[in-house]
């Protein structure tokens, strides 16, 4: 690997189709996108409408153990997948979210994949896009604008300022801005209160956009967003603002699907972006439900673990859309394993087998977390040149023994040619053990037991603890009726505990819960633990400082 070229000098030199050519392989013709430049379009509801009987092709989720500094290389496998399924002659569509500007600018990079198996126009997609965030980012500011500007106006509603829960957005990792005073300056100015921001990708308008079925359903779920309380302690949502119908029509375009390309043509959609540490992690249901008809195979992905993604596709996603996925890919590395067993960063090229042996308690622990949904999965091993035959033998032979098949997967190397056997063992899943799908819990249950279920079976954690601020929110919850509703856990990515420091497989740990919220909207309620943080920092390095445009457009050191 040390030898390619960089994701930024692969991409640069692909060999794209027109993306009309592209769309028609999908039977789209001119007059079902709307272009944006060559390369990237969006379908119109006319097309969807037009498909929505067709046959559903199989649903198949990318997942992977915890990540690591090490990387996993999901969204490569994801994407490296498709184009081998359809290098096998198979009609394969592709299923991602969209890049959130904070990662790319910080630490995490972007979302488009990497290598040989990358969805282009990278620089487009690791950039603006389509500007579908940037939707997401005023229509939430503008709900926030409506609310400071209903209590100068004279507070008709009599929304307590002590207790408004609406918090600004914007795509960037901005920690100063977690925590702020709004309506400075004088009487002119409004009533000073405090205030916040949270990344775009963790407001509940981004949330929304992607559980939402259609326009209709977008504006209800958005008129239903709560904004804070009254001083009678009753909710106030954004329809007793009467804006939900400006926040919908600023989304309009967002809500259409991106349709994009791989490195080998093969068709993505790329749709929607909320995290998986802190939001539910999955693309659009629009989008997703549109690959399944034109496809005979949908690689989506759900972000982080299968304790964060993969809990909230099938326990959310799935449970609103109507979604049965067909099978799961798992993708693990020798290099995060090895991690995972106790290797610091700088010597996981060196041949490690008690490590390997140690660390694959991870890789255990979300092949439960899958079978616990009864879906039928196949682990994907991520092989990098470092990796050693008796490494790669050892989790395949593992694997083997827990009755799981397992692949090599080389497609950031080798493209399509890299991904076949994990391909081919992909469709031998599918063609001989059924799915039986089934969420972990029913949304009646407490929120109580909602979220020590999770803790116990999908973390395998002990005790959870309420923090005072959590009993009390969970109280005010029940008493409005909102208590009914899948639970989005806001965890680290970095362990199956709240701790990111626990590695491998903690069992019995105490998780603290500090604070519940309801997303109305959305229809789920988010229960936040440790210290996660719902607007991230810049690291000491951010990736910005490496980039850079030259005078003749060309962009250097995004990836």
């Amino acid at each position: 690997m040390n030898n390619m070229p960089t994701d930024i000098e692969i991409a640069q030199n692909a060999n794209l189709k027109q993306i009309e050519t592209i769309a028609a392989g999908l039977g789209m013709n001119r007059y079902d996108l709307e272009l944006y430049g060559d390369y990237k379009a969006k379908v119109k509801p006319s097309f969807i409408e037009k498909v929505k009987n067709y046959s559903d092709g199989k649903l198949i989720l990318v997942t992977a153990i915890n990540p690591t500094p090490a990387g996993e290389g999901k969204t490569t496998t994801t994407i490296g997948l498709g184009q081998s399924m359809a290098k096998l002659g198979k009609r394969a569509v592709i299923a991602l979210r969209e890049p959130s500007l904070g990662p790319v600018m910080g630490i995490k990079g972007g979302a488009a994949g990497g290598g040989y198996a990358q969805v282009v126009p990278m620089e487009d997609i690791n950039l603006h896009f389509t500007g579908d965030l940037h939707a997401v980012t005023s229509a939430n500011n503008l709900l926030s604008a409506i609310i400071d500007n209903h209590i100068h106006q004279g507070n008709e509603l009599n929304i307590d300022i002590r207790n408004i829960v609406w918090k600004r957005v914007m795509d960037m990792n901005d920690r100063a801005l977690r925590d702020i005073i709004v309506g400075l300056g004088g009487k002119a100015n409004g009533f000073p209160r405090e205030d916040g921001f949270h990344i775009t990708v963790a407001s509940e308008v981004m949330a929304i956009l992607c559980l939402a079925e259609d326009i209709t359903d977008l504006k209800n779920r958005l008129g239903n967003i709560i904004i804070g309380y009254n001083t009678a302690g009753q909710p106030v949502m954004a329809k007793d603002l009467k804006v939900e119908g400006a926040m919908a029509l600023l989304l309009k375009d967002a809500l259409k699907p991106n349709l994009v390309q791989t490195l080998e043509n093969t068709p993505a959609f790329m749709h929607g972006g909320p995290f998986a540490n802190i939001a539910h992690g999955c693309n659009s249901v629009i989008a997703t439900k549109l690959a399944l008809k034109l496809a005979d195979y949908v690689f989506t992905e759900a972000g982080f673990g299968a304790d964060l993604g993969a809990e909230k596709f099938f326990d959310i996603k799935c449970r609103f859309a109507g979604l049965k996925p067909d099978a799961a890919v798992l993708v693990a590395t020798v290099r995060a394993l090895k991690y995972n067993g106790g290797v610091p960063k700088n010597n996981l090229s060196v041949e490690n087998l008690d490590a390997l042996r140690k660390g694959i308690s991870n890789l255990d622990k979300h092949i439960e977390n899958i079978r616990m949904f009864k879906v039928p999965v196949v682990v994907a091993i991520n092989r990098f040149s470092s990796d050693t035959d008796a490494e790669i033998d050892f989790i395949i032979n593992h694997c083997n023994d827990l009755g799981v098949d397992a692949a090599i997967n080389e497609v950031y190397e080798k493209g399509s040619l890299g991904g076949l056997e994990l391909a081919n063992k992909v469709i031998r899943l599918t063609e001989t053990t059924p799915s039986d799908f089934e969420p972990l819990y029913d949304v009646n249950m407490s929120i109580r037991e909602k979220i020590q279920i999770i803790n116990r079976e999908i973390y395998g954690g002990g005790k959870v603890v309420f923090t005072d601020k959590a009993e009390k929110a969970i109280r005010q919850i029940e008493a409005i009726g909102l208590d009914k509703m899948p639970v989005c856990m806001a965890k680290t990515q970095y362990s199956l505990s709240d701790n990111p420091s626990l590695l491998g497989r903690p069992e019995g740990f105490e998780l603290t819960v500090r604070d519940v919220r309801v997303s109305a909207g959305a229809g789920f309620i988010v229960a936040l633990t440790g210290d996660i943080m719902t607007m991230p920092g810049l690291p000491k390095e951010p990736a910005a400082n490496r980039m850079d445009i030259q005078p003749d457009g060309r962009i250097t050191g995004l990836f």
